[in-house]
Order: structure tokens, then sequence, then C-alpha cells
């Protein structure tokens, strides 16, 4: 499922024009986006939550040599799944 056709089905459910279905729908994915951005985590309640995890330095190798390699830290972005969602997607 892509952005336009959440936002049509927005548009079909919700009577919104295309055009306010399709605003609406950036609306939020830029709020989701800043917040993330920021290091804040998301909850939704019944769906899951996004975690902004740091990871630390670690080792690693080249796959293509066998020297080995620092990775360097960073953040990952993790999803948990709100246990409604999980028992809806088990049924």
């Amino acid at each position: 499922m892509t952005k336009a056709d959440i936002a049509e089905r927005i548009n079909s459910e919700l009577g919104f024009s295309k055009k306010e279905s399709s605003d609406l729908l950036e609306g939020v994915i830029s709020i989701m986006k800043t917040t993330l951005e920021s290091g804040e985590n998301l909850k939704i309640s019944g769906f899951g939550g996004f975690i902004v995890r740091q990871k630390k330095d670690r080792r690693g190798r080249n796959p293509q040599t066998g020297e080995a390699i620092t990775i360097e830290a960073g953040r990952i972005l993790t999803f948990k799944p709100s246990a409604l969602l999980r028992d809806a997607i088990n049924r």
C-alpha cells in the first residue's frame, strides 16, 4: 500500500476531497517524521510504537577482504506492534 492508496482510502471512507486527504496524510507523516528525527519515541494506541535507539560503535569486517573494521555509532528506528495489532494479524 502506498501513500496514494492511503489518501484514496481517506477520501472514500471519510469523505474528504482528494487534495484534503493527501494534505492530511502528508501533515500526519510530517509530524511523525519530525518527532522521530528529534529522537523522541512515537506511540500510536492500538497500532504500536516507533522507538529510536542509539547504537554504539561495534566491530565488523569487510566481507570482500576479511579486514576488521569499526562500524560507527548511529541511531536506528525500530517498530514494536501493539498487542491488539499482533493479535489481529495472527487471527
